[in-house]
């Protein structure tokens, strides 16, 4: 009996062990809030908002499509909402980068992102993805792609 306890008493702190380290998390060098207000005559407007950690920075919108940095907007249609015009970005940074022989845009610190929505009643909930890339002084993360839902009231 002692030997079956024994054995067992390993085995659980062998699976304590072994479960309760936790990998080193991947850096989190950007924050995303939402909101959205109405202007009235059935629009509202979306604000999509990034904070970036020191040191990184978001590539903007409409960069070359041959340069493998990506950012996009996609809005999921619904009968509630509809979209005016395109996303709206404040003036990005631009400079050459030679690692990819173009013009490159991107943002720093916070940018504010915007959507003219035009609603077909009273409420809405817009729903979509954001695909962004981020760099920071010593790598680039992968691109991703996060899914997200403002409600307008």
């Amino acid at each position: 009996m002692k030997k079956i306890s024994f054995t067992l008493m390993l085995l659980l702190t062998g699976l304590f062990t072994a479960f309760g380290h936790t990998a080193t998390p991947a850096p989190q060098p950007i924050q995303w809030r939402y909101s959205a207000q109405k202007t009235g005559n059935g629009e509202a407007i979306l604000r999509i908002t990034a904070t970036l950690a020191d040191g990184w920075h978001l590539f903007a919108l409409n960069n070359p499509a041959n340069s493998p940095v990506r950012m996009a907007f996609t809005f999921l249609p619904d009968p509630d909402y509809r979209m005016e015009g395109n996303v709206s970005q404040p003036e990005p940074i631009t400079r050459f980068e030679k690692l990819f022989g173009a013009d490159i845009s991107y943002f720093e610190n916070e940018v504010v992102f915007q959507q003219k929505v035009r609603l077909t009643g009273k409420t809405a909930t817009v729903k979509g993805n954001i695909e962004f890339t981020v760099c920071g002084p010593r790598q680039c993360l992968p691109p991703e792609t996060i899914a997200f839902s403002i409600f307008i009231k």
